[in-house]
């Protein structure tokens, strides 16, 4: 489901726990699973460019933005997949 934009044409994502992120910010959705993905947010925390989105529950999927701020969330990454498949396809129909 998205969440519509304050603005025109700004589309955003639901990433739970009332928070949402602009689809066109995002360049990638990963797994934190990985050594490099847990090293990204360690890196990203210390630079000051880490948002936590997990409202304190466990992170799920890591958000890579183009402002190479690294956002980070408790919704899986197969979800914000899926959240993001459905905002696509709503901006096809419309």
């Amino acid at each position: 489901m998205a969440v519509k934009g304050l603005a025109k044409n700004v589309k955003f994502i639901s990433l739970g726990g009332g928070n949402a992120v602009s689809v066109s910010r995002i360049v990638a959705v990963i797994t934190p699973d990985s050594a490099p993905a847990k090293r990204l947010i360690q890196e990203s925390r210390s630079k000051g460019l880490l948002v936590d989105a997990t409202s304190g529950k466990k992170t799920r999927s890591i958000f890579i933005m183009d402002s190479d701020h690294v956002l980070i969330s408790a919704v899986s990454a197969e979800t914000a997949l899926l959240r993001l498949e459905e905002n696509d396809d709503e901006a096809s129909e419309g």
